[in-house]
Formats: C-alpha cells, sequence, structure tokens
C-alpha cells in the first residue's frame, strides 16, 4: 500500500485523486491544498505546493511514497530538484520531472530551440530579448499574418496572443516586451501561425520508456464557436477521431519518440507527464507547445477513460520499469463541459452557492462531477473560482456522451452560471 501526497486545487487534481484512490495499491492519499471535492476522496491538507519546506517535511511526517505534482509552477520552480537533495527522502517516488526538464513548459524559447535540435516539427519562429525591442518591432512589421506571440515564461494562461492584423501585433510586441508579465515576458518568442485542428496528447514516461495515455481535444475560447478570450480551457472531448491510423503513428514517430530521446540525448532526466500541445495541418503534426503535466480540462476526460491501474502505471515510472506501449482504454467516447464563473476569464465573484440535483439516473449512472474551483464551507459547497465544476460524461458515442453531459450541467446550479454549448460539435 502507497501513501500519496497530491499537489493542486482543481479538476485535474480531483480526476487524479479519483484514478489514484481507486486502486488496490493505495494506501492513504493527501491532496494539497485540494478542493471539495477531493475532500471526498482522500484527505485536504492546507500546504502550499510551492512551499518546499513545507512540503518535503509533510512527506516525512506521513511516510509519504508517492508524491504526484498536478501544477506546472512548482515543477519549473524546482521542486524535485529540492526534494531529492532532501535528506531523507531518497526513496520518495516523484511523477513529476525537474527544473532542467520542466523548462519544456516553463520556457518557450527553450522548447522551440529542443524542437529545433530534434528536427521535431513545430512552426517556424524566432525570439527577442527585452533590449531587442525595435528589432522584434521591425520583425513583426513585415512577418505574414496571422501570427502568434508568445512569452517565454509562465504567464498564468494569458501569455499567448493571435494578432491578425499588423497593428495589433504590434502594440502587443511593445506590451511584451516592455514587462506585461514581468520576467516571463523577458523574452518573446514570435510564430508563423499554423491553421488545422488542435489535440492534446499525453505520455507518462520514466526518461527511457513512454506509455501513451488517451488523447484529448480542449476548446479554450469562452464563447461558442470559438470566440471571445481565451481561458484555461472551457472543456473536452476524448477520443480525437482523426488521431487513429496513420495520424497517431506519425505522432509517434515524429513527435514522441524524438522528444523522449532528444531529453536522454541532452542528459536531461525526466520523470513524469509531458504534454504535447498539437495541431493536424493537413495530416501533418506539428508541436504547438509542450507541458511538464497534464492539461486541464482535458485529464477530466482521458483518465475516466483509462483501462488500467493509474497508480499501478505511477509506481512502473518511478521505478523505472515502464515499457513503451499505447495504454489500454474503455471503447467509451468522453465529454467534458466546463461550468465557469460569470465574468470568467476577466474578473468573478466567489463564494456563491452551489446546488446539486440527480433528476436522471441516466446522469447518475454516467456521468461525473469533478471540483474545480469550490471551497467546502458550513453552508454548503461554494465557487471558488473562474473554472468552477468539469461535468464529464461516459457513453457508447459521441451523440450520447454529449447529450447525457448537457442533462448534467442542467442538475448543478449556481448563480453565474456559464458553459459552452457547442462541445464536441465540432467533431461528429
Amino acid at each position: 500500500m502507497k501513501n500519496i501526497l497530491l499537489l493542486g486545487s482543481g479538476g485535474r487534481e480531483h480526476a487524479l485523486s479519483l484514478s489514484l484512490a481507486s486502486s488496490k495499491l493505495c494506501g492513504r492519499l493527501f491532496i494539497a491544498p485540494g478542493n471539495a471535492g477531493t475532500a471526498e476522496v482522500g484527505t485536504n491538507v492546507n500546504l502550499n505546493p510551492i512551499d518546499f519546506e513545507a512540503i518535503a517535511g509533510f512527506i516525512v511526517d506521513n511516510a509519504i511514497d508517492l508524491l504526484v505534482c498536478g501544477p506546472e509552477e512548482p515543477l519549473v520552480k524546482g521542486l524535485r530538484d529540492h526534494l531529492e537533495h532532501t535528506p531523507g527522502l531518497e526513496n520518495v517516488g516523484i511523477i513529476g520531472p525537474g527544473k532542467a526538464g520542466a523548462q519544456l513548459e516553463g520556457s518557450k524559447d527553450f522548447s522551440k530551440r529542443f524542437m529545433q535540435r530534434h528536427s521535431i516539427p513545430t512552426a517556424s519562429y524566432r525570439s527577442f530579448q527585452h533590449n531587442q525591442l525595435e528589432d522584434a518591432l521591425e520583425y513583426v512589421a513585415q512577418h505574414p499574418l496571422p501570427i502568434v506571440l508568445k512569452a517565454d515564461g509562465l504567464a498564468a494562461g494569458k501569455g499567448v496572443v493571435i494578432c491578425e492584423d499588423t497593428p495589433t501585433a504590434i502594440t502587443t510586441t511593445r506590451f511584451m516586451l516592455e514587462g506585461a508579465f514581468g520576467e516571463a515576458s523577458n523574452t518573446l518568442v514570435i510564430e508563423s501561425f499554423l491553421k488545422g485542428t488542435e489535440l492534446s496528447v499525453f505520455v507518462l514516461t520514466d526518461g527511457k520508456e513512454a506509455i501513451v495515455l488517451p488523447e484529448a481535444k480542449d476548446y479554450k475560447r469562452i464563447y461558442d464557436g470559438d470566440k471571445g478570450p481565451n481561458t484555461g480551457g472551457m472543456g473536452a472531448v476524448s477520443p480525437v477521431p482523426f488521431f487513429e491510423g496513420e495520424f497517431r503513428e506519425k505522432v509517434l514517430q515524429k513527435i514522441i519518440h524524438p522528444t523522449i530521446h532528444g531529453l536522454k540525448a541532452e542528459g536531461i532526466p525526466y520523470i513524469g507527464f509531458i504534454f504535447f500541445g498539437l495541431i493536424n495541418q493537413d495530416g501533418e503534426p506539428y508541436v504547438i507547445e509542450y507541458n511538464a503535466r497534464l492539461g486541464d480540462p482535458e485529464t477530466e476526460a482521458i483518465l475516466p477513460r483509462l483501462n488500467e491501474d493509474f497508480l499501478d502505471l505511477c509506481i512502473e515510472t518511478v521505478s523505472g520499469k515502464l515499457k513503451s506501449r499505447v495504454a489500454e482504454v474503455k471503447p467509451d467516447v468522453a465529454t467534458t463541459v466546463m461550468l465557469v464563473s460569470e465574468g470568467y476569464p476577466g474578473a468573478y465573484e466567489k463564494g456563491r452557492k452551489i446546488e446539486f440535483s440527480t433528476a436522471s439516473n441516466v446522469t447518475k449512472d454516467t456521468s461525473i462531477r469533478l471540483h474545480s474551483g469550490t471551497l467546502l464551507a458550513p453552508e454548503g459547497t461554494l465557487t471558488n473560482g473562474g473554472r468552477v465544476l468539469a461535468i464529464t460524461a461516459l457513453a457508447s458515442n459521441a451523440h450520447e456522451s454529449r447529450a447525457i453531459a448537457y442533462r448534467a450541467v442542467e442538475e448543478v446550479s449556481f448563480t453565474g452560471k456559464c458553459f459552452r454549448n457547442d462541445i464536441g460539435l465540432d467533431l461528429m
């Protein structure tokens, strides 16, 4: 039996906690800091995921065998490195790369150069430092449209802007390089725009071998029809129909294998998840971005489809016994719809009471409510974030999965509840 500490507080972590707790190998499960949903699965603990000393102390005091890091910030800031150099923690398994590997997500410039070195298909680009503003402006003014501007570092999901016209591109370039996101935009990556259908592919790797998890397509814009500002994600579907067959093989041979081999060749140990943000352009896969963790809300769609013991996979990973393969998955289709607070991704109110009902046995048996921005209070479950709940439904086909998900959406109510009505429609 393994005692586990899971870091994070979103829908991703609720989905992870359910998968970990369902294993016969799971002993005590702690989630830091967790939410109202994870409190029903394990024990929430008041730990800040970037307070490395407190995390190390908790691991020792509670005989933790496995640490699973949900969000990216602790990884980019060196959580693994800190714990590996803390006496007494030598035998603790950690799912999440060290600071060097987390650069794949933490630095857009590093990831682009990495892809270039290993001939991994991605959009053409140039990078500019904060002291190269005039050069960057000249480059943008002459670049074909649309053009993609990316802050090099973590910018809370706001550091990528697609510009449709040159004046906007010039204004945004100046805005970023003059410090819009602090150190995160000291370097600006300017990319050519790739047109196609996006998807998310995930692997779990021990640095030598990798298991390919279910793929998903997420929906980033706030409004139906992919309109409005980007969000952390308004929903997801899994599987993605066009991923099968030849396209999957291209992703494996041109992107996944070269990434794992590239990390190994450069002497970068990597134990954990790699999220490949891809685009299908005329049947060819290109990397838009790497993440050093699972996605949100994709996790809420892919883990319910996994037909293997997730904790066992994590144990194989940290022990270096992983075998490269595609994970066994259920044939079901998953549709995830995110319920968000009115005003998101801008300003929104917290503390609104959430009411739940189960009007239909169909939704009760085939849908899952995954808490994201929620808080358990004496008066009940309250909203505590922009993205509040993820509703995931499983069914034998996309039409039924989608119908069940939206029926389940109606069984949750809170003041200012908003959601997209078109999740999954484009894949039908």
